[in-house]
Formats: C-alpha cells, structure tokens, sequence
C-alpha cells in the first residue's frame, strides 16, 4: 500500500510537471505572432530606415534617425544581405 502511494505521488508530480512546460510553449508560439504584428510599421517598410528599427523612423528620404542619429540605410539593401526579422 506504502508503494502505491509513492507511484501515485510520482505520477502526479509527473503530470503536473508536463502539463506546466505544455502552457510554456503556447505563451511563446503567441509572442511570434506579436512580434510580426510589430513588424509592420515605418520602421521596417520605409524606403529608407534605421538599422536599429528605432519607434517612429524610417523616411522616404534619406537622413538620420530621430530616435538615435543613426544614418538611415535603404530598406532593399538592408535586407539584402539577408536581414530578415521573420
């Protein structure tokens, strides 16, 4: 009887232990979709734009960056070297 109890008590641990890193993997599969959400503003689809992606830059011009005085780079060059943030 002593052994079934301790069985039992390891199958529990068990079960809640994988069902807890289960859980882990769903939040990160749903940051993936956020972070290609955030991809989409003038930062990444200007003509010209940071390298750091700085919030609110990015130009049909070239310049610098408001954010932090960067030169701006052509976005097709930029990902021509296979910078990608997929």
């Amino acid at each position: 009887m002593k052994n079934l109890r301790i069985i039992l008590a390891a199958m529990v641990v068990i079960a809640s232990m994988t069902i807890t890193s289960c859980k882990d993997n769903k939040k990160e599969a749903g940051t993936e979709t956020e972070t290609s959400a955030e991809n989409q503003g003038t930062e990444y689809t200007s003509a010209y734009v940071c390298p750091m992606h700085c919030e609110g830059s990015g130009s049909d011009t070239e310049g610098t960056c408001p954010k932090c005085g960067m030169t701006y780079v052509m976005n097709e060059d930029h990902k021509a070297n296979g910078h990608t943030h997929n």
